[in-house]
């Protein structure tokens, strides 16, 4: 496998997840009764530095539906935290509005390219205009 899995820092990404989803008022526990989600939510609570605890809580409380997303949130936090490692791989982001995605994109596909070899593309032609 390409990332590894380290269960004491995937537990706490866990918990922060399934805590998350609390505290926004979602169920994440397989459960329908208000008392038993609070039951639940409240034993969470209490864990979350335990990692073999965050596990069996996740395989007593969770719904299979809840279950699938959190496995696919971890998946994709641990891509990022090992992509992060190394400077060419590392997720980037730029602030920039609707309207200009989209001329970009549209760009970006008249070119045959990706947004980033949009930009570069744009950047060298600026360089040869003003030079």
């Amino acid at each position: 496998m390409k990332y590894q899995q380290l269960e004491n820092l995937e537990c706490g990404w866990k918990w922060q997840y399934l805590n998350k989803k609390f505290l926004v008022g979602e169920n994440a526990s397989r459960w329908i009764d208000t008392s038993e989600i609070q039951q639940a939510k409240d034993e969470l609570t209490a864990i979350s530095a335990e990692p073999t605890k965050i596990i069996n809580w996740i395989e007593k409380h969770i719904s299979d539906n809840a279950n699938n997303k959190l496995k696919q949130s971890i998946r994709a936090k641990r891509k990022r935290y090992f992509d992060s490692e190394q400077k060419h791989t590392k997720k980037k982001s730029i602030d920039i509005e609707y309207e200009v995605w989209e001329k970009l994109s549209t760009f970006s596909k008249e070119i045959g390219g990706t947004l980033s070899e949009s930009i570069e593309y744009l950047l060298s032609e600026l360089d040869i205009n003003n030079s």
